[in-house]
């Protein structure tokens, strides 16, 4: 299950935080909706919770946060946006490269694709694929690990019909087989067809956190929905005739010429329209959405509105806001009831304004639940089903709490304050749990009456048909873990009333909750083989290869037909003007892409913040790099004296004598520039930064040492191969001591010093980087 205490997002200069305070769970063998408008806070909540997004709150996955979690990929599967994959790899070649990083055999790719049905476009390249299939390739990439948990940022948003419903089947199945399944969503009949809880959010905060049936009840309803010409004077029509009839009627005017009409049926509206000539373009039946502050949450600021007798500000925060026209019709009982909201509303206020209440809160929102109450405090069945004294607050005191985790209350609430805030009201001490003898044998929802049976009603007839009618706290297959109704739960009601804090010093525990840092993805469990797939996935490497071989074959050409060149430069194909022969640029930019593509596209880091910089990624990287270079190094050597051979004969492409010595000249040069480009993109996360530092090293570096080098000296280093061979007491194997005096020698040159130095910066300063970010 997931449990998220007070997720509160920084601010920005004087915008108050996209995420304010927001503490639900989600279930094992459930599904859970975060439904709210664009902007309210869904995607922020979920980067809170994944370590993305720097912040604070607590986020537990299982009762461990995710950064105590060895191996996150095979806890929690993510989908947030678009698959970051290099839009030239295939299908098939991307899953295999997540395989290496996840630690799961090769075969797990096809496995998925069979799943998710992409079997037929495995060979397909990323960057073609629609829309759903991008979606089903998501999907695939986060049940790669098999993970236990699914968040899912908006998985149908620009799905046709059917693909919705194939991935929420998909989404059911796993929620089926006892995982835990957390998506958002902007559409509220798709969160009520879809979803086992939804928590509600608007501006940030949560609003309400409800089983489906009952946010079917408090925010969604049928109505008529009709567009005309004339739609003021079909709007009052309707509600004259209404009120003659004495039907209860609600009719809305919403923008333009579109009305919604509550409490009525297509057939009674266009008979109205037909006998007062009233021209009418569309007549529907929908199901219309109340808002977020439809249900107990819009009940309870109506109440706290009337109590301080402020009618304007109540119209600003009520459903007028978003209904500016409503024409509502009283019914037979209308009289009846009003006079028992104004007893209830009376009522409640005396029981504000009773003495043991604290002062000032009868004029003001409750505050909500603490995020720090502790874990076995308030049992989960005697909490509210709707308003900030919801049990999003609360973690659950089952089998997946972090065990030994004693969440702080916020400084300064005194004991009756916060067993106020935990009751189901706005005002009330205690909490009147239902009886558990209401319903001892309903295990259906079908069983329900009145107002729940309504809901029931409008949540199958949302549902795909063969889903209609399953309950959604019993279905065949729910995780033991799934939650039960109080009436179901067998508990006696004692058991599951609110329990007050006996003498817990509050004032000693922290007021805000911890921070929340952006932490780097672990590293590939099999970093060589991620990086060989990740290298050989897309022709990047091999164009490159090309262009670098060709080049070089006609700079050579060139060189030779031109004459004064020296062999060693001939076969290199480096004439004096450029800084670099065309070998160590193709080498550099190939290193470069190592870690840009890392950062251009973050495959790995998808989950888990940054792109990771630990030492075993980095190990393969250089590994592969060198052995891309090495390749090209002799690739290109043997190109070009095959092209001089063929153009002008034996006599150009002659090796030189002491080719042993330019050789390792050569291969330290290739080698070097790609493993410049490779360090110099892991520092400063650019690709193009990367080439850069490869360009600058002979432009800026080798000047300054070359500088260095031919001012005099006093001392020289003669007699450095002998003092060399002392090192040590015995005799270096193989010879050992002339290839280290080789080495030496090549440092001392110029290119090789300045090279030298240009790699001994950019490994430090990574190294720096990566030391900084595992303090912080």
């Amino acid at each position: 299950m997931i449990q998220a205490f007070g997720l509160t997002s920084n601010s920005r200069k004087a915008l108050p935080p996209a995420v304010d305070d927001v503490s639900f769970e989600a279930r094992a063998g459930r599904v859970t909706v975060l439904l709210g408008a664009p902007g309210a806070g869904k995607t922020t909540a979920l980067r809170l919770m994944l370590g993305l997004q720097q912040g604070r709150g607590l986020a537990y996955f299982r009762g461990r946060p995710l950064h105590r979690i060895a191996h996150p990929s095979r806890e929690v599967g993510v989908l947030l946006g678009d698959v970051p994959g290099h839009p030239a790899r295939t299908v098939r070649g991307h899953l295999r490269m997540l395989c290496a990083a996840a630690g799961v055999p090769v075969r797990r790719a096809d496995e998925v694709l069979e799943v998710v049905g992409l079997v037929s476009l495995r060979d397909e390249r990323l960057g073609t694929l629609s829309r759903g299939m991008d979606r089903r390739l998501g999907l695939a990439c986060a049940l790669l690990a098999d993970p236990h948990t699914l968040v899912l940022d908006d998985p149908a948003d620009g799905l046709s019909g059917r693909e919705s419903r194939w991935l929420h089947g998909m989404l059911r199945a796993h929620a089926d087989q006892g995982g835990t399944v957390l998506t958002t969503t902007t559409d509220p009949k798709e969160a009520a067809r879809t979803a086992d809880r939804v928590i509600t959010l608007d501006r940030g905060t949560l609003v309400c956190d409800q089983e489906a049936t009952d946010f079917a009840r408090t925010r969604l309803r049928p109505r008529v929905a009709v567009r005309s010409p004339h739609a003021a004077r079909l709007a009052a029509v309707l509600a004259r005739e209404a009120r003659t009839a004495q039907r209860s009627v609600e009719v809305v005017q919403e923008d333009g010429n579109r009305l919604s009409v509550y409490g009525s049926s297509c057939a009674q509206v266009g008979e109205t329209a037909f006998r007062h000539d009233i021209l009418v373009h569309q007549l529907a039946d929908e199901t219309g959405d109340m808002g977020p502050g439809a249900g107990a949450e819009g009940q309870w600021r109506a109440a706290s509105e009337a109590r301080r007798g402020s009618s304007a500000q109540a119209g600003d925060q009520g459903p007028a806001e978003r209904e500016p026209t409503t024409l509502a019709a009283p019914g037979p009982g209308t009289e009846r009831a009003e006079a028992a909201e104004d007893a209830r509303v009376a009522s409640e206020s005396r029981r504000t304004d009773a003495p043991d209440a604290p002062d000032g809160q009868g004029d003001e929102r409750p505050p909500s639940a603490a995020p720090y109450r502790p874990v076995d405090e308030v049992p989960r069945e005697s909490l509210p089903a709707c308003g900030l004294g919801s049990p999003s607050g609360i973690p659950a005191s089952d089998g997946d709490s972090p065990s030994g985790i004693a969440a702080p209350a916020a400084v300064g609430r005194t004991a009756e304050t916060l067993d106020a805030t935990a009751a189901p009201t706005a005002v009330g001490p205690t909490v009147e749990a239902p009886d558990a003898t209401a319903s001892p044998t309903t295990p259906g929802r079908h069983s329900e009456s009145g107002p729940a049976a309504s809901a029931v009603t409008i949540v199958d007839e949302l549902r795909p048909p063969g889903e209609a009618g399953a309950s959604d706290g019993a279905a065949p297959g729910t995780h033991p873990d799934a939650p039960r109704s109080p009436a179901a739960s067998g508990l006696p009601t004692a058991q599951r009333s609110v329990r007050t804090f006996a003498s817990r010093d509050v004032h000693t525990l922290p007021a805000l909750p911890p921070p929340i840092s952006v932490r780097s993805a672990p590293s590939p469990l099999r970093p060589l083989r991620y990086e060989l797939r990740r290298a050989t996935g897309i022709g990047t490497g091999f164009t490159t290869g090309a262009a670098v071989l060709i080049v070089s074959a006609l700079i050579a050409l060139l060189l030779a037909r031109a004459g004064h060149t020296a062999q060693a430069r001939l076969l290199a194909a480096w004439p004096t003007e450029l800084p670099l022969p065309p070998a160590a640029l193709g080498a550099g930019l190939l290193g470069a892409l190592a870690f840009g593509d890392e950062f251009r596209h973050p495959a790995l880091a998808a989950d888990r913040g940054t792109v990771p910089r630990r030492l075993g990624v980095l190990t393969a990287k250089l590994l592969v790099a060198a052995l891309t270079a090495l390749m090209l190094a002799f690739l290109t050597v043997g190109c070009d004296a095959e092209a001089l051979y063929l153009v002008y004969g034996r006599e150009v492409a002659q090796v030189p004598g002491d080719w042993l010595s330019l050789s390792a000249s050569w291969i330290g040069l290739v080698v070097g520039c790609a493993w410049t480009g490779v360090l110099a993109a892991g520092v400063f996360r650019s690709t193009t930064a990367g080439l850069a530092a490869v360009v600058a090293m002979p432009v800026v570096v080798l000047p300054v040492v070359q500088k260095a080098v031919e001012s005099t000296s006093v001392r020289t280093a003669a007699g450095f191969s002998m003092r060399l061979r002392e090192l040590l007491l015995v005799q270096w194997p193989f010879g050992g001591e002339r290839y280290l005096a080789a080495a030496a020698r090549v440092i001392a040159q110029p290119v090789g010093g300045a090279m030298t130095l240009s790699l001994t910066a950019l490994l430090c300063a990574y190294l720096l980087t990566t030391l900084r970010n595992r303090a912080r």
